[in-house]
C-alpha cells in the first residue's frame, strides 16, 4: 500500500512537471502571437500589388525598347550586309 502511494505520488509529480512545461510553452506562444498582432509594420496586399505592377510595366518598357532597336537599327543593317555578302560578283 505504501509502495502504491509512492508510485502515485511520483506519477503525479511527473504529470505536474509536464503540465507546467506545456503551460510555459503555451504562454510563450500566446505572448509571441500578441506581439505579432500588436505590430503596425508589415507588407500588405496593396504594396505587393504595386511592386508586381511596377515590375510588369518596367519589363514591358524594356521589351518595347529592344523591339524598336532591333526593327529600326539592327535588322535593316543586318539584312543589307547579308545581301551584300551574297551579291558578290568576282
Amino acid at each position: 500500500m505504501k509502495n502504491t502511494i509512492c508510485k502515485v505520488t511520483s506519477i503525479g509529480a511527473a504529470i505536474a512537471a509536464i503540465v507546467m512545461t506545456v503551460l510555459f510553452v503555451v504562454r510563450a506562444k500566446a505572448d509571441r502571437a500578441k506581439a505579432v498582432l500588436a505590430e503596425n509594420k508589415g507588407e500588405g496586399f496593396v504594396d505587393t500589388a504595386v511592386k508586381i505592377l511596377m515590375a510588369v510595366v518596367i519589363g514591358a518598357l524594356v521589351l518595347a525598347g529592344l523591339y524598336l532597336l532591333f526593327n529600326s537599327t539592327i535588322l535593316p543593317t543586318l539584312t543589307q550586309r547579308i545581301q551584300e555578302m551574297f551579291n558578290y560578283r568576282g
